[in-house]
């Protein structure tokens, strides 16, 4: 696993033996998994535990602003 981005408390990972669809699993206050790039482009929630709602949108909310960099770094690991 590797720490991808870092901010607000919340660490973004990727798994280094992960599958597709490109996702960042999110670890702080709870935890969460996302795909990078749901059916309409935007990051899509796939799960979420241990979280507030306004930690989850904060969540979301990075993930939309770092997609770009996210999804490179995921394809750097995977292929």
């Amino acid at each position: 696993m590797v720490t991808v981005h870092g901010e607000s408390g919340f660490r973004f990972i990727i798994f280094a033996d992960d599958h597709e669809p490109a996702r960042v699993h999110m670890f702080g206050d709870g935890q969460a998994k996302i795909n990078l790039a749901g059916i309409d482009g935007a990051p899509e929630l796939v799960s979420a535990a241990g979280m507030k709602a306004g930690d989850l949108r904060k969540v979301m909310r990075i993930v939309t602003e770092q997609q770009a960099s996210l999804l490179e770094q995921w394809k750097a690991w995977h292929g």
